[in-house]
């Protein structure tokens, strides 16, 4: 096994965040999230970001992001698009599945049961 040595600066400064995703995990960046997209055939919009910002503000607000109910975070993310469609219009812009998709692009673990990977996305 290899050591693997951290450089002290590296953990003690403070973590750069973007000031349009305030609720972003520290290891998460912009373009990480955009080249997540084009592996996916994904040309992220305005639409996109939101939905990500939308998904890493209910992550920041849930004191354990290991066990997110994915039947409330479905419930969060249909009333918070309720205007535009709800689940229905997440669909449109992650056809990979609204939960599992655009926590890959947001940089957040999905929900337990999100992804069945013998059946595809079912989130």
């Amino acid at each position: 096994m290899l050591h693997v040595s951290t450089d002290i600066n590296q953990l003690i400064r403070e973590p750069v965040t973007d000031p349009d995703f305030p609720y972003a995990p520290l290891d998460w960046s912009k373009g990480d999230a955009m080249k997540i997209a084009h592996e996916e055939g994904l040309e992220l919009t305005e639409a996109h970001w939101e939905a990500v910002r939308a998904l890493q503000n209910y992550y920041a607000h849930h004191e354990d992001e290991t066990v997110i109910n994915l039947r409330e975070l479905h419930d969060a993310l249909d009333e918070y698009f309720h205007q535009k469609g709800g689940l229905k219009y997440l669909y449109t812009l992650f056809p990979g599945g609204p939960i599992a998709q655009s926590c890959r692009l947001a940089g957040l673990k999905a929900p337990f049961i999100a992804t069945d990977p013998s059946f595809g996305s079912v989130a």
